[in-house]
């Protein structure tokens, strides 16, 4: 113990010699270390926003719109509109690759009127099982039911904007709001999605859907029975493709046309968005990451650099300790120690500053589609054990060549 401690403090009053060098080399790592945890960060930070934001549209959530499809052969000149329905919901619903599909009616040019204040937005009109398919978490009161559907209630539920502009500082539940004139009693609010007052998830308006379908069907499509999409979810997540082949099919059957047809079809998969973001973000961290370990790499090589000066410099001293005594393990084990506590103390320099760094991150107001960057465990121990083989060769080298120096060539070097 007494044996390290001397070593311990003669590594210390080595690095305090040369503190300017010592300095400049710890900072390199330190950097180093640093740079890579906050851009790994930074490219987990995006891909947790963006799955985040995904997650905000429901599980495996996917719909169908309506289209165009060409009307004399194969030609794209000329095409005719085909609206989809509520048979071509029955149909969806029934396929073999979708659990779960409602229909749903869209409308943006309602007006919406209440006792504090008006506002236009997003009107849906969906059977209760849209609230299994999108995700649209309730805040007060309740979510629609079969009963408001049968019987055709005048009833709605609201997002977190229109009840900031409807009803400011005001109880929404169990308010009326004038949908075009025609009165609806507030049955339940949402909670709040995303960050921002403008966020459009949040100016939505849901009631049932034979009530939008009575009250406010779909405009310019010239069938009482069409509807804007159909939204579903395929059969298991790993099946959304088939799932997504067999509603075209369905459509395509139904509408007379093929389903190969280019462009035929207007539709959206949010787990197939999911998996492209997915491959993007590994594609950042690759990128971030590898910057990140050059930067380190070149901290490493700096710590070499300056072992290899040090035992230079050094010569004349390790002869005269070798001849008063010291063994070669002394000279190893004191060259080694001073790699490793330069890469040790700059690492945990680093790693802090990265930390302290991703606190400062948190007063910056939040940004849709980015969570804020965190200290990875796993990249940090990355990091660290990175540190750790550069600290050991960056001390074995040099203490290799220290050690097998003769003493009387050692005190002949100036």
């Amino acid at each position: 113990m007494r044996r390290f401690l001397d070593s311990f403090s003669e590594v210390l009053r080595a690095m305090w010699t040369h503190k300017l060098r010592s300095f400049l080399t710890m900072f390199g790592i330190a950097w180093g270390v640093g740079s890579l945890l906050l851009l790994v960060g930074l490219g987990e930070g995006f891909r947790a926003g963006t799955a985040k934001g995904m997650a905000n549209f429901g599980e495996d959530f996917m719909q169908i719109y309506n289209g165009r499809v060409p009307a004399l052969g194969g030609s794209q000149l000329s095409s005719r509109q085909y609206y989809l329905n509520y048979q071509d919901y029955l149909d969806i619903r029934n396929s073999a690759f979708v659990r779960n599909a409602t229909p749903v009616i869209y409308r943006g040019d309602l007006r919406l009127v209440s006792e504090y204040g008006s506002s236009n937005g997003y009107v849906d009109g969906a059977e209760p099982q849209f609230t299994g398919i999108r995700y649209q978490p309730i805040d007060q009161g309740r979510a629609l039911d079969w009963n408001d559907e049968r019987e055709r209630h005048l009833v709605c539920i609201i997002g977190s904007e229109f009840v900031r502009i409807l009803f400011p500082g005001r109880p929404a539940v169990g308010s009326t709001i004038l949908i075009n004139g025609v009165p609806f009693e507030v049955v339940g609010a949402m909670q709040k999605i995303g960050h921002g007052n403008n966020n459009g998830q949040n100016m939505r308006l849901i009631m049932p859907y034979t009530t939008m379908a009575t009250y406010f069907p779909m405009q310019g499509a010239g069938n009482e029975k069409a509807i804007k999409y159909v939204a579903y979810q395929p059969i298991t997540h790993a099946q959304h493709e088939q799932a997504k082949k067999a509603v075209r099919a369905i459509v395509a059957r139904n509408h007379d046309f093929d389903p190969e047809t280019p462009d035929a079809f207007d539709d959206w998969d949010s787990i197939a968005s999911a998996e492209m973001v997915g491959k993007i973000s590994d594609a950042m961290d690759t990128f971030l990451g590898a910057v990140g370990l050059v930067t380190l790499g070149l901290g490493a090589i700096g710590v070499i650099n300056i072992m290899l000066v040090s035992v230079t410099e050094r010569t004349r001293e390790i002869g005269l300790r070798k001849a008063l005594g010291a063994t070669r393990r002394n000279i190893l084990f004191q060259f080694f120690l001073e790699g490793l506590m330069l890469t040790a103390i700059s690492g945990s320099i680093g790693v802090a500053a990265a930390y302290v760094a991703t606190k400062l991150f948190g007063l910056v107001p939040p940004i849709d589609g980015f969570e804020l960057p965190h200290i990875y465990p796993a990249t940090a121990v990355l990091a660290m054990g990175s540190l750790a083989l550069a600290g050991i060769v960056a001390g074995l080298y040099p203490a290799r060549r220290a050690a097998l120096l003769q003493p009387v060539e050692a005190l002949r070097q100036e």
